[in-house]
């Protein structure tokens, strides 16, 4: 990263493609459509290299990279909210799944089962169902949502990226898995949500 505020082409490339698919993964989520993804997450590149000489480490690099995602996704939101949301396409590797929905997660790769013998199909199916729900949730209930579940940022960090009292991040975190609860038939309490010492 230091290289790359120096001027590195080579190491702006490298940071760049570093973190080009976390930030794919919560465009995806937060904007609900392949075609909106691609456009906040080239936005959100664009924005990482024009901000980057102006970074200045008072916080960590990866959560002010989750900032500048999530606010291209919100504009991107913003200036396309009557285009309809469309399912992720089966073809999506099948680890991609929203962390807590189902059983999913890195451990159901393709061509073996997930968690408890479940197959890449029923994994299909699950995150086909929370991104329905996803799309659902106001965008504030959303951003808190997948910020906590999908990136696994700690209150503290979701605050700092949404700008908003960490309160207002577990309040806003708790109605929104209580949202998708309800339009999953769940249960919205997550079992590895444990507050950490940044919380």
């Amino acid at each position: 990263m230091r290289s790359a505020q120096g001027g590195d082409r080579d190491a702006l490339d490298r940071l760049l493609r570093l973190h080009q698919d976390r930030i794919h993964r919560l465009c995806r989520r937060l904007t609900g459509n392949d075609a909106d993804a691609l456009d906040a997450t080239q936005e959100a590149l664009i924005a990482v290299v024009k901000g980057l000489p102006r970074f200045d480490g008072r916080s960590r690099f990866s959560t002010w990279v989750h900032r500048v995602a999530t606010n291209a996704c919100l504009d991107e939101l913003r200036r396309r909210q009557r285009r309809p949301s469309l399912p992720l396409p089966d073809r999506e590797r099948a680890d991609d799944a929203f962390v807590g929905a189902g059983g999913g997660g890195a451990g159901g790769g393709a061509g073996g089962g997930g968690p408890g013998g479940r197959g890449v199909d029923d994994e299909v199916v699950d995150r086909l169902e929370v991104d329905r729900a996803l799309a659902k949730l106001p965008e504030e209930f959303r951003a808190a949502v997948v910020l906590r579940d999908l990136c696994r940022l700690d209150y503290a960090e979701i605050a700092e990226v949404l700008d908003i009292p960490p309160g207002t991040v577990r309040s806003r975190i708790s109605r929104g898995r209580a949202a998708l609860a309800a339009a999953l038939g769940g249960n919205p309490d997550h079992p590895d949500d444990r507050p950490t010492a940044r919380s």
